[in-house]
């Protein structure tokens, strides 16, 4: 997702953890790290610039 946007499907494919994914996704969505948007092709999800910042900094 740093590199740019992602098809949803993609993206929630590749969230696994040993926790449920929601739960993850969910916070990283509420923290304003990723954004979920309509596109012609369906949804997509791309990291936005606080998600970027985060990205960069580890």
């Amino acid at each position: 997702m740093a590199a740019g946007p992602r098809p949803y499907r993609e993206v929630i494919e590749a969230w696994r953890t040993s926790c449920p994914r929601l739960t993850v996704w969910e916070d990283a969505v509420d923290g304003g790290f990723v954004a979920v948007t309509g596109g012609a092709g369906g949804l997509l999800v791309e990291a936005t610039e606080r998600g970027k910042t985060l990205l960069s900094a580890r």
